[in-house]
């Protein structure tokens, strides 16, 4: 349902990314004072991110293996800004709920690493290992952690405005 969604509608993962970008600052500022709530948004993304990665999609495979190539980036190419924009909660979550954005994004590559070599690995979920993927989702973890580093810094000057 999802997929036949971003089909018909190909700018909306793209309209999305913009508007999570021009947000997300804003709202990490809110989410610094939250610290539980952040959490609980962290391990709803992080749920959310291996539900749509990990859950058996098709007939299991027997070939175990990983296709290589490098992504389509174009605004209109749904697959792979979706990958990216998948992404982008979990680093900025992260890096926002242990003010450490660098450490967030070096998490998020790692777990599209972890992802993409469980989907060629365990053949019984029937997903494909795709280097293309990995390659999104870690442009999705350096944005995430990007905006976490930005919410953090207004967060810190806005500290510093009010005393």
């Amino acid at each position: 349902m999802l997929t036949t969604l971003l089909v018909q509608v190909p700018w909306l993962p793209f309209g999305a990314l913009v508007a999570v970008v021009v947000v997300a600052p804003f709202l990490g500022v809110l989410l610094t004072r939250a610290p539980k709530v952040t959490l609980v948004l962290t391990v709803l993304a992080l749920v959310a991110v291996l539900g749509l990665t990990l859950y058996p999609e098709a007939a299991p495979s027997s070939a175990v293996g990983c296709t290589a190539g490098l992504p389509s980036l174009a605004p209109t190419a749904v697959e792979s800004i979706a990958n990216v924009l998948l992404f982008v909660p979990v680093s900025f979550l992260v890096g926002i709920r242990w003010a450490r954005p660098l450490l967030a994004i070096i998490a998020g590559v790692a777990l599209s690493a972890v992802i993409e070599a469980v989907q060629a690995l365990v053949v019984g979920i029937g997903r494909a290992c795709d280097t293309g993927d990995w390659v999104t989702n870690s442009i999705g973890a350096v944005i995430g952690g990007l905006l976490a580093l930005a919410a953090l810094a207004l967060a810190q000057r806005r500290a510093r405005v009010a005393a």
